[in-house]
């Protein structure tokens, strides 16, 4: 898979939910036929986002274009069952979340990976924040990675919504039918995972 879909659409495939979801929905009904050429249309358009969350979930780079490519043989093989009864995007993220949490479900019953472990595997040197510059870039980059640890350390569910609200821009209504919660219970689960995020991150926020 190529990474050429991810910068010719805009974060969420899905943000111009009436033409888009159509476009989608056509293409879809044309892979339950067989069709490769609109099932690589689909790949396209999609894959960024599907890579983009499964990263986002894992925590890692590395392993997310695998899983993603798993979302896609999925969608491929179930094509010949598949009815339009939502939006394609939510379908295709009902799918992501089974494999996501299949993989979240496997790691946690591996052990704990070493950093000594993780530095070999990544062949990156996890840095020694008490050595770190002060400069902004730097703070900038602490930042980043631990807005990334704190959704890493939420529970799964919390981490998806939190990932599909914020990243996919998509409506409470749909996390919903991914996640089989009612929207009320969405809200809940959004609120307890940004009160958490807050908790973890409050001091970069004091520091602003």
């Amino acid at each position: 898979m190529t990474q050429s879909g991810s910068q010719q659409t805009p974060p969420s495939p899905d943000g111009d939910s009436g033409e888009a979801n159509e476009h989608h929905i056509s293409l879809m009904l044309r892979v339950k036929e067989g069709d490769i050429i609109a099932f690589e249309e689909l790949v396209e358009i999609h894959q960024g986002s599907v890579i983009g969350t499964v990263a986002k979930m894992l925590g890692s780079a590395n392993e997310a274009e695998d899983i993603a490519q798993q979302v896609f043989v999925r969608i491929w093989k179930s094509a010949h069952r598949y009815e339009p009864q939502a939006k394609f995007t939510t379908w295709m993220f009902t799918i992501t979340r089974n494999l996501v949490f299949n993989e979240v479900r496997r790691r946690q019953r591996k052990p704990t990976v070493s950093v000594e472990e993780r530095e070999e595997e990544s062949h990156q040197v996890v840095e020694d924040h008490a050595t770190i510059r002060p400069d902004e870039e730097v703070l900038h980059s602490e930042l980043e990675k631990a807005v990334d640890d704190a959704i890493q350390a939420l529970p799964e569910k919390q981490r998806m919504a939190v990932i599909l609200r914020r990243y996919e821009e998509m409506p409470y209504e749909d996390i919903g039918k991914v996640l089989k919660l009612s929207v009320p219970a969405v809200k809940s689960l959004l609120f307890r995972a940004r009160t958490q995020l807050k908790l973890n991150l409050q001091k970069y926020l004091d520091a602003e």
